[in-house]
Formats: structure tokens, C-alpha cells, sequence
């Protein structure tokens, strides 16, 4: 499969293996789920960003030869640089990676229809208080307008 990000497995551990890693381009990762043991891996940093920015719920990884689906469950990312620190990847099944993405777009409907309700309760708002202050305005505007009018009657 082409789509399936390259991961490299790794041996070396801590912040000075993970510090060499991202220097040449990689980020370390940890693949976990299913009963299987956990897998420590480097993926390419570029190729990953490039991945995750689609907003993905699962993607395809090829670890020595075998394809996997995997999701995402954390991602660190540096609060300065913005660059990928680390990831923690859960392996799923294809019917699994299916629900996710079903749940997704649902979750996506539901926060685009909460935002449309807020902005048309925003809008309704603003239409109503621009209508105040024309009738305020209007009114004051009167009232003005009496006040020397009985200022040079007395």
C-alpha cells in the first residue's frame, strides 16, 4: 500500500534518543492495543504532519513489511515549535477504523450545527439590540428636541 506511512522500529529510548530521532526528520512513536506488546517505532516527521493534518481518525502503517491501522490516541506537541513531539498510536481493525470515521462525522455535523445555532442566536441578538438603540436614539432624539423647547417657554 502506497497510503501506509514507513515506520522504523527503535530500540534506543529517553530524551536523548528521542532528541536524536527528531533531529533527522523522525518522531518517535509507541504502537499498543489488542493484546499485542507494545512497539516502539520512528516515523517520518514530514510525511506524519502531512497525515495528521487531513484530520484523520485512523491511517495505515507498514512495520516490517506488514500493514497496520492505527489511530491516534495522544499527540504531544512542543507548545513552542509547534513540531511533533511524540504520538501514541492504538492499533484498530478495519470495522473499528469504520466506526471511528462514522463517529466522526457525526461529531463534525453535530459541532457545525451547534456553531450555526450559535451564530444565528448571535445574530438575533445584535438584530434586536441594534433595534434598542434606534428606539432609544429615536426617543432620545424627541426628548432632545422638547427640552429647550420648554427651557425657552418658562
Amino acid at each position: 500500500m502506497s497510503d501506509a506511512l514507513v515506520a522504523e522500529p527503535r530500540s534506543d529510548f529517553g530524551k536523548g534518543a528521542s532528541r536524536r530521532l527528531r533531529r533527522d526528520g523522525k518522531t518517535p512513536a509507541v504502537v499498543y492495543g489488542h493484546g499485542t506488546k507494545v512497539v516502539h517505532i520512528a516515523l517520518d516527521s514530514h510525511e506524519l504532519r502531512l497525515t495528521l493534518r487531513k484530520k484523520v481518525t485512523s491511517f495505515d502503517i507498514n512495520l516490517d513489511g506488514k500493514v497496520e491501522t492505527v489511530s491516534p490516541r495522544d499527540i504531544q506537541i512542543d507548545p513552542v515549535t509547534r513540531g511533533l513531539e511524540h504520538l501514541d498510536l492504538i492499533l484498530v481493525s478495519v470495522a473499528e477504523a469504520a466506526t471511528l470515521a462514522r463517529e466522526a462525522v457525526v461529531a463534525h455535523a453535530a459541532a457545525e450545527a451547534q456553531m450555526n445555532a450559535a451564530a444565528e442566536a448571535a445574530a438575533s441578538k445584535a438584530a434586536t439590540r441594534a433595534e434598542y438603540q434606534a428606539a432609544e436614539e429615536a426617543a432620545g432624539t424627541s426628548a432632545k428636541s422638547d427640552a429647550p423647547a420648554e427651557a425657552s417657554a418658562e
